[in-house]
């Protein structure tokens, strides 16, 4: 805690206006203890009430713009309003672990922190100092604030090398490097720097550099860094998986894989010459694909409790944001859309969204809907388990589903095990955890849920429509779906399912009853805004296989029993739609909706055979 006085010095107000500020309830977390005023460490400077339309009366200036897209430490910390979290650097000078690989979804923050991690360690002719004076970490004393500007810097972002074959991404990597040895140009005047090294250094800055020179960039430079000044340096490579994701989704992994595995060997396996390593990224890439042999790795993922509050906004940081901006009343609002987040014990704001919500008027929209997309997920969803859709639904109607979270991904192996699918979706972004259990084998027992009212607006879109392939035209197709299933009537019905299966079904996908179990449920997966889409729960005497349970009485209830073979002709597919029927009959499948006071029922049967369709309607 600290006093008035010094909080007046930090603020360049006077003591007096600190004071009232403290009366007027304006500074959170003020305290009066005895006479004087008691006031946190990070408390922020409230605006000035007199602001008027965005400008203060006496002319002085407006409130700072929010930081959209902006990844610049200098600036996002100057010109724009900033979430200080400088105390990163506290927790790792903490902890000082040698090579540390943060995971967490795209638009945290990943690339901002980075930054001002290169900022506050690299070396500069100019005084770095003034854009930490201000900040939390140079609160915390000599012991950390003797690091700042001590420290060559290599500094790589990644999250725009999203290029379609592997001689693309090999030049983008060429063209980044050419850029970062740019920036350290007094090496070639080095008295230190051997002839032959500048030689290398000359290679990449003209562009004749071959990839095995590219490969070793990093081990070279970082030798070269600590020739010159006598210190090793601090490597930071940003969004370090993005060209891996692209080689899987390309076809170029193979090239990708082993250019990587010696590029980052190079730089942190057994380097006498780092000081430290970052890197960031999506996924947490198994050790024995990329990081094979770099024992030296700690690990910081969603899982994780350590800088659990440094990536996304914290309650309190939010707050504060809102009563900046005076919008404090829009709280409850924002949080239900953009809060929800759990990384480690902390619960976390999705901060683009926040940033975009606030900049645009509080309109809440699923901002962060539009950032990017991720193929992978595209695929690995396709190929997921019989039992996938029935959990993706109940996560849809807010429910919460158990899986076995596996953060080592293995690219190749994505398809193999339908884990794969919560496990991507988890460190996505698309899901939270609320409980979660540690396994023998390192893995995690998670219970599962969507986080907040923005992914569950994208959910549809992004993940169901990737599940079933739901396209333009396909949509059309769902629509007509449903108007048929209203209306009950099974020609149009039938026409229209058999058209989507015409269109989208490969031969090689079609087969299980599980399959077309799904392929209904993303069907129907428009109509969740007018029904609770529920699948294989108990009814009667038995479990039905799909139900649509009416949000508006007036709506009837709908009930969908499925059955499937292969190589049937149409009179055998006739004959199991009937025995799909007599199913929901003797069973009672019914008594659910009934239950519940629903007597406008429509039931239906519905055979398959390859791409053949067959259905009945009872009542």
């Amino acid at each position: 805690m600290k006093t008035c006085k010094q909080i007046a010095l930090e603020w360049g107000i006077s003591e007096r206006s600190v004071n009232s500020l403290c009366k007027g309830g304006r500074i959170p977390g003020a305290q009066k203890i005895g006479k004087a005023w008691q006031i946190p460490d990070d408390a922020v400077k409230p605006f000035d009430k007199r602001e008027v339309s965005g400008k203060y009366r006496n002319g002085r200036a407006a409130k700072k713009p929010l930081p959209i897209g902006v990844s610049d430490y200098v600036r996002a910390q100057s010109e724009y309003y900033y979430v200080d979290k400088t105390l990163l650097l506290k927790e790792f000078l903490d902890q000082k672990p040698l090579v540390s690989l943060f995971t967490r979804p795209r638009r945290f923050g990943k690339t901002l922190n980075m930054d001002m991690l290169r900022v506050f360690f690299e070396i500069s002719d100019t005084d770095t100092s003034i854009y930490f004076r201000d900040k939390a970490i140079w609160r915390c004393g000599e012991e950390y604030t003797k690091h700042q500007a001590k420290y060559p810097v290599i500094f790589l972002t990644f999250k725009d090398v999203k290029l379609d074959s592997w001689e693309a991404t090999l030049a983008k990597i060429g063209g980044l490097l050419q850029v970062e040895f740019g920036r350290h140009m007094d090496l070639l005047d080095s008295d230190r720097v051997a002839e032959y090294e500048k030689d290398f250094f000359r290679r990449i800055l003209d562009g004749s550099a071959t990839e095995v020179d590219l490969v070793s960039a990093l081990e070279n430079l970082s030798r070269m860094l600590t020739e010159h000044y006598e210190k090793p340096p601090v490597i930071i490579i940003d969004e370090y998986d993005t060209p891996i994701q692209e080689g899987h989704a390309k076809d170029f992994y193979d090239e990708i894989i082993v250019f990587m595995r010696n590029f980052f060997s190079g730089a942190f396996k057994d380097n006498r010459c780092l000081s430290y390593g970052f890197l960031t990224g999506i996924l947490r890439i198994a050790q024995e694909s990329v990081f094979s042999g770099l024992n030296n790795l700690t690990i910081n993922s969603v899982m994780d409790e350590e800088y659990d509050r440094f990536f996304g906004f914290t309650g309190p940081e939010v707050h504060r944001m809102l009563e900046y901006y005076g919008v404090s009343d829009r709280e409850e609002e924002l949080k239900s859309w953009y809060d929800g987040y759990l990384f480690g014990s902390t619960e976390i704001y999705n901060p683009w969204s926040v940033i975009n919500y606030i900049s645009k008027g509080c309109i809440p929209q699923a901002y962060w809907a539009n950032t990017g997309r991720n193929e992978i997920l595209e695929e690995v969803i396709r190929a997921a388990a019989d039992d996938v859709p029935e959990k993706m639904f109940n996560l849809l109607q807010g429910g919460k589903t158990v899986a076995k979270i596996d953060q080592n991904i293995l690219y190749r192996s994505l398809n193999d095990d339908p884990i794969n699918v919560f496990s991507l979706l988890l460190v996505a972004g698309y899901l939270k955890y609320t409980k979660k259990e540690i396994q023998a084998d390192g893995t995690y027992l998670c219970e599962l849920l969507i986080p907040n009212r923005e992914i569950a607006a994208v959910y549809k879109s992004e993940i169901l429509s990737h599940m079933m392939s739901i396209g333009a035209l396909n949509r059309m197709i769902a629509d007509r779906i449903a108007e048929s299933l209203y209306t009950k009537d099974i020609e149009k019905l039938q026409q229209a399912i058999t058209e989507y299966l015409d269109t989208s079904i490969s031969f090689h996908d079609y087969g299980s009853e599980g399959f077309y179990h799904g392929l209904v449920l993303g069907l129907v997966a428009l109509l969740a805004d007018r029904y609770r889409i529920r699948s294989n729960r108990e009814s009667g005497t038995g479990r039905y296989d799909i139900s649509l349970i009416p949000r508006d009485r007036n709506l009837p209830g709908i009930i969908m029993e499925l059955k499937s073979g292969a190589g049937l002709s149409d009179g055998a597919l006739q004959l199991l739609t009937m025995t799909a029927l007599e199913q929901i009959e003797a069973r009672n499948y019914d008594t659910e909706m009934r239950d519940i006071g629903i007597e406008n029922i429509l039931k239906f049967g519905i055979a398959f055979s390859g791409k053949s369709v067959k259905i009945r309607a009872g009542k």
